[in-house]
């Protein structure tokens, strides 16, 4: 069961809940609040921690006259989860949408209130978007880059469910994986990829 709008009303029962301190480059720390009985989207997973240290590197955050390269940059998160990906994002400056189930929303909303005062020049709202493909062909023009970040899995569902993913969406959109050494350089993993994904241009 994902977290409910019951379990909200005693979000500091550690039998509810947990955190996990994300602390960023500048050396502010999210709070994230994550489920302690839920389904996948109710906990912070290494990929979203890898994709956040990632939106942090030099080749994203170089300052140019005193502002991130994020700053007013509009962003959507598809799969947000608990929304430490986006919430990083809305710390640099970038005006961000986080989607997911509806029943992910008021983890999502808990988080973003718990951390407002980190977002200074950015903005952060919660909705839900679904399904995935088709929402990316939507929202995706000639100069858009979608940035997918995945754990590869390897039992279960979930290598047959990634690959038939990945058929969908190669079919509509250009893919190029990002190597380690222009990701941070402490938070990255060989299991962790990271895509650039580009509309194929006919």
């Amino acid at each position: 069961m994902l977290c409910s709008e019951k379990n909200m009303a005693t979000e500091e029962d550690s039998e509810h809940y947990f955190v996990r301190e994300i602390e960023k480059n500048d050396g502010s720390v999210l709070r994230m609040y994550q489920c302690s009985k839920g389904d996948v989207g109710c906990v912070v997973w290494d990929a979203a921690i890898v994709l956040s240290k990632y939106l942090e590197t030099e080749q994203f955050c170089s300052i140019q006259s005193g502002i991130s390269t994020w700053f007013s940059k509009n962003i959507i998160e598809l799969g947000a989860g608990t929304g430490v990906v986006g919430l990083v994002a809305a710390t640099l400056g970038a005006n961000v949408t986080v989607t997911d189930l509806a029943d992910l929303q008021p983890l999502l909303k808990m988080n973003i209130e718990k951390n407002q005062q980190l977002i200074r020049t950015g903005s952060i709202t919660a909705k839900s978007v679904e399904p995935l493909v088709e929402t990316l062909k939507l929202l995706a023009g000639p100069e858009t880059c979608i940035i997918c970040c995945y754990e590869q899995r390897t039992v279960g569902v979930n290598p047959e469910i990634e690959k038939r993913f990945f058929e969908l969406l190669l079919q509509e959109f250009q893919s190029e994986e990002i190597p380690p050494e222009k990701q941070d350089p402490e938070f990255n993993s060989p299991d962790i990829h990271i895509l650039h994904l580009r509309r194929r241009v006919d």
